[in-house]
C-alpha cells in the first residue's frame, strides 16, 4: 500500500486495546449493508430475535445453536463487527446485547420490521 492509499484507509471497526476488550464499530461506522448482511443469516437472526426479547445481556453459552463453537463464534463476530450487537466480558463470560438504540437512531423502523417479519415467518413455518 503506498503512502497516499495508507492515508485514505480507515478501519471499519474500532480496534480493541487489550485481549479482553472486543472491537466494536462506532455509530458513525455502522453501515446499512453490513447490518442487512448480518441479519440475512438464519442463525444470526435467531440470535438477534432472542436478544430482542431478553431483559438484559445474554452470555454466549445461553444460545443453543446447531453448529460448532467456532461457527457460533463467527456468527457473533459478524453481528458485533456490523454493529448489531455489543459484547463485553463479565468475568469469564462473554455477554451480548442488542444495540437497539443505535440501530433505531441510524435506521428508524428497520429492526422492528425485520424482527416482525422473522417472527411472522417462524409462526408460518411452525418454528416459533
Amino acid at each position: 500500500m503506498n503512502a497516499m492509499n495508507a492515508m485514505k484507509w480507515s478501519p471499519a471497526v474500532t480496534a480493541a486495546t487489550s485481549t479482553r476488550e472486543l472491537a466494536h464499530p462506532s455509530c458513525a461506522e455502522i453501515r446499512l449493508e453490513g447490518v442487512l448482511h448480518a441479519l440475512s443469516d438464519p442463525l444470526r437472526l435467531r440470535i438477534v430475535r432472542e436478544l430482542a426479547v431478553a431483559d438484559d445481556e445474554l452470555s454466549c453459552s445461553y444460545f443453543e445453536l446447531p453448529v460448532s463453537k467456532s461457527t457460533t463464534t463467527h456468527h457473533f463476530r459478524v453481528l458485533r463487527e456490523s454493529g448489531v450487537i455489543e459484547q463485553n466480558y463479565r468475568g469469564t463470560a462473554k455477554m451480548s446485547g442488542l444495540r437497539r438504540e443505535d440501530l433505531d437512531r441510524l435506521f428508524p423502523g428497520l429492526l422492528d420490521s425485520v424482527l416482525g417479519a422473522a417472527t411472522a415467518q417462524a409462526v408460518r413455518l411452525g418454528e416459533s
